[in-house]
């Protein structure tokens, strides 16, 4: 076998085992591209629920006042119905 023969097949296998390494890290730089891309749509997602939590919290105070309201009003009104009937 002449030298460059002999440089070649180890140029070759050289190429080979670069190809075996680099292969798996191209899929995981993909998979955490992907990964990362999932994670911003998550966070994206979780912004848009801690809004709406803090709407549907503001609308639970504001319901809670209303039914306080409510509660007052109709225990005034059973009372006055209480004391036309003479109970």
């Amino acid at each position: 076998m002449s030298r460059l023969e002999v440089a070649a097949e180890r140029l070759a296998k050289a190429l080979d085992a670069l190809e075996r390494i680099a292969l798996p890290l191209a899929d995981a730089r993909d998979s955490v591209a992907r990964t990362n891309s999932r994670i911003t749509e998550l966070d994206a997602e979780r912004e848009t629920l801690v809004s709406r939590v803090a709407e549907l919290e503001e609308e639970a105070r504001s319901l809670s006042g209303l039914t306080e309201e409510v509660e007052g009003r109709l225990d005034g009104a059973i009372a006055e119905i209480r004391a036309a009937l003479g109970r």
